[in-house]
């Protein structure tokens, strides 16, 4: 046995006799992690539009929570600790269950979080404190078709209140016949209208796309509002103001809260766009 090979037999037992092995080495070797207030806008910047429109607000509250800590030295029960606080603040509504479905978001946001460490090497998944909090079972849906007695009142109002009351009637119309969503609806392009043939490619959660049936003469609709409203090249949203800018999320939100002041049923029930479809 050489001299070398002494010293290092005599280093291991002593190590050895300090509770010292060879794992705690090379985490001590290990550079520091970085920290919430460092890594956020990293994932944040690597986010798609669906995951920061879903997750931005939680990831900032993980943040003033967790501020100048490494990103592994959080614990699992420091996220049921914070969800609880979410729950606990939730914003009350009447269709509301007592901050559930934000419990739920708060710890599916701290997963995707530690999704994006993991894939930059900076963590092992078996080390993802949120990977190890179960997410609470999701309750049934309370999403119900309209009758037809109740979208007759609700197009009534859409086309007797209001600034835009065409472009309110338009966009009840091909809720009412696509069962889309606001964001597929938002997402059209004058591309997207195959009005000879009576279709609608619609983007929608998760990425699907599906070429929709749409009867002719929502085609035509679709078609004549869009040109009255300046789009022109086949990249240009289909769905657009009088004064010819895109149609946003806002337009919604004031129709169905215009709606909602008339019906006060449909506040109560928090009836929205993808609530538009009737019964078969």
């Amino acid at each position: 046995m050489t001299a070398d090979r002494q010293r290092l037999d005599a280093a291991w037992t002593a190590l050895a006799e300090l509770g010292v092995t060879l794992a705690d080495l090379q985490h001590d070797a290990r550079p520091a992690l970085p920290t919430f207030t460092d890594y956020v806008p990293q994932v944040l910047s690597a986010a798609g539009p669906g995951a920061l429109h879903a997750y931005r607000g939680y990831w900032q509250r993980m943040t003033t929570a967790w501020d100048h800590l490494a990103i592994d030295a959080v614990s699992a029960s420091d996220i049921q600790a914070l969800q609880r606080r979410v729950v606990a603040s939730a914003r009350a509504r009447r269709n509301s269950r007592g901050g559930r479905h934000a419990g739920e978001l708060l710890i599916a946001a701290a997963r995707a979080f530690y999704n994006v460490a993991i894939a930059d090497g900076l963590i092992d998944t078996a080390d993802s404190p949120a990977h190890r909090v179960r997410k609470p079972r999701r309750l049934p849906t309370t999403r119900r078709a309209l009758t037809p007695a109740e979208l007759t009142e609700i197009n009534q109002v859409a086309r007797t209140t209001g600034n835009d009351t065409i472009l309110d009637a338009l966009l009840l119309r091909l809720h009412t016949e696509t069962a889309c969503r606001r964001a597929g609806a938002l997402d059209l392009r004058l591309q997207d209208l195959d009005a000879d043939r009576g279709l609608l490619l619609l983007r929608e959660k998760g990425g699907t796309m599906r070429w929709q049936p749409i009867s002719l003469d929502l085609a035509t609709s679709l078609t004549q509002h869009a040109a009255a409203r300046g789009a022109v090249p086949p990249t240009d949203p289909l769905l657009r103001y009088r004064n010819g800018k895109a149609l946003t999320s806002h337009r919604y939100d004031e129709l169905w809260r215009r709606i909602g002041r008339h019906l006060p049923w449909v506040a109560a029930q928090g009836i929205t766009a993808t609530g538009c479809a009737t019964p078969p």
